[in-house]
């Protein structure tokens, strides 16, 4: 994938991010995302999980910051995060991995919903309050599901968000 493909398909993830359509990504945003997890799991913002997913959602908002708001003014602009996610994390999708952590263990944690890990139709509904489409969620669940066994560990989770938000490969 050439450089310029690259940056319009990170340039494609923006909309993800920017929850509430303003055409920047800021705070604000991870916590809209952070409430509508808990609002379709039916969790309170101030019981423990709750509080770490809202936790997750500050430290997955400071690494975003820190890699892209370079004018330094609490938003992230549809360029600087092309610019900040090709240049910075295209050839260290670990280090996205590491500011998502928290955030995306939250939401594990509220969506295993018995204990033994998060089945396709619980990554369904998170999908889904974060704002893909129903066929988008129904597709990107199943292939969560590598192995098939009804249950997504959150390495798949971390791994798989990774890839569709800043590696160059078209994640299957």
């Amino acid at each position: 994938m050439d450089s310029a493909e690259y940056e319009r398909k990170v340039a494609s993830r923006f909309a993800a991010f920017d929850q509430d359509g303003n055409g920047s990504i800021d705070r604000e945003d991870f916590s809209r995302a952070a409430a509508a997890v808990l609002a379709e799991f039916s969790v309170t913002a101030r019981s423990d999980r709750g509080q770490a997913l809202y936790s997750g959602a500050e430290a997955f908002w400071q690494g975003m910051a820190g890699i892209a708001d370079v004018d330094g003014d609490q938003r992230v602009s549809r360029e600087e995060f092309v610019t900040g996610a090709a240049k910075r994390l295209r050839d260290n999708p670990d280090r996205f991995c590491e500011i998502a952590r928290p955030f995306l263990h939250a939401v594990v944690a509220i969506a295993d919903e018995d204990g033994r890990g998060v089945t396709p139709a619980g990554a369904e509904r998170v999908l889904r309050a974060l704002g893909a489409t129903e066929a988008d969620a129904a597709r990107a669940a199943r292939a969560l599901d590598g192995d098939g066994d009804g249950r997504i560990a959150e390495s798949e989770v971390v791994a798989a968000f990774a890839a569709y938000c800043v590696t160059p490969e078209r994640p299957s």
